[in-house]
């Protein structure tokens, strides 16, 4: 991995349950839970997990568009403290975020040129002549024409429209998109089409990305590198090639076992694993491994003690007492 870009070091986001008269906390939804990663210059990192295991909360904490409970945030190894408004300013230009539905992230009642170009008024960047040229250069970037900018989101399909939300997240000339679920919302015929220009788009630019998503069979061939959540903790992380081949946590290896296979023979002689039981509430984590209530390894010790993340060969890192022992 190159030099890295941003790194979180156990990176909390608790949120308070209030009950009584007075509305005091008596208890913590754990969405994030101590959350250890590093992004590289030029790097695609995936985060995947079901729904509910904080991978849009994580999202949300870097932004600054939830604050965290704990932990810290670098970026190009200086601190980011989203509570300074100057802090977050400039951390905001350096790093955009392209949402999962891309109707609800236009404002239907301007232009995308508009819509383009209102972070490059936000923060003071050239003039309105300037500003209409670089709108004009985006949406060339993203595979539209120039014209379309005098048009409402309402004129374009879902597709068109995310490529919109691209060249707006574009427009600061970040180093780092989050990108959340930026596929799952469009037809299956068009997700191709914005990964590759995605793809192509990193090339170019040398963007970083870390790429929130549930698909994996998208992952696989997105990501350089793999992080996979459960209930607000990571237990398993490493190259996208390694993960896929050889899963070492059981959570892992079970949602790989759900990944439609090319080869129908394959897919016809594999064995799926199928969990059983719910995902715990966030509220009331188990005590050892947040896994165990689910696990067909789990033992006494993964009840008692929560397992670390653990470095393996290969990068790899994965929580795990029964596969990954503590040495």
């Amino acid at each position: 991995m190159s030099d890295t870009l941003l790194s979180l070091r156990g990176l909390k986001v608790h949120f308070p349950i209030r009950g009584g008269l007075l509305g005091r906390p008596v208890g913590w939804v754990k969405a994030v839970d101590g959350i250890d990663l590093d992004i590289g210059r030029g790097e695609s990192v995936a985060l995947v997990g079901e729904s509910g295991c904080g991978k849009s909360t994580l999202g949300a904490a870097i932004l600054g568009m939830q604050r965290p409970t704990s932990g810290t945030i670098r970026f190009e190894g200086k601190p980011i403290v989203h509570g300074e408004a100057a802090a977050r300013r400039a951390f905001s230009r350096d790093v955009q975020i392209v949402f999962q539905d891309p109707v609800s992230a236009l404002n239907p009642k301007l232009t995308i040129g508009e819509s383009i170009a209102e972070p490059l008024a936000i923060h003071g960047l050239g003039s309105a002549k300037e500003r209409r040229a670089r709108v004009a250069e985006l949406l060339g970037l993203v595979g539209l024409h120039p014209q379309h900018a005098e048009r409402r989101p309402n004129a374009f399909s879902g597709g068109q429209r995310q490529r919109i939300v691209i060249a707006r997240a574009l427009g600061l000339n970040p180093k780092l998109l989050i990108l959340d679920e930026p596929v799952s919302a469009l037809d299956v015929s068009i997700r191709s089409q914005i990964l590759n220009l995605l793809l192509d788009l990193q090339r170019r630019f040398g963007l970083s990305y870390l790429f929130i998503s549930h698909d994996l069979s998208v992952v696989r061939h997105f990501a350089d590198r793999v992080a996979v959540m459960y209930l607000g903790h990571l237990v398993e992380t490493g190259l996208t090639g390694a993960v896929f081949a050889d899963p070492v946590h059981p959570y892992t290896e079970a949602l790989l076992s759900a990944v439609p296979l090319p080869d129908p023979v394959a897919q016809r002689a594999r064995r799926r694993i199928v969990l059983k039981g719910d995902l715990p509430s966030p509220a009331n984590p188990p005590k050892g491994c947040t896994f165990v209530t689910r696990c067909p390894l789990a033992e006494q010790v993964c009840r008692d003690v929560p397992p670390p993340l653990v470095a393996l060969a290969g990068g790899r890192r994965a929580a795990c007492h029964i596969r990954a022992p503590a040495a």
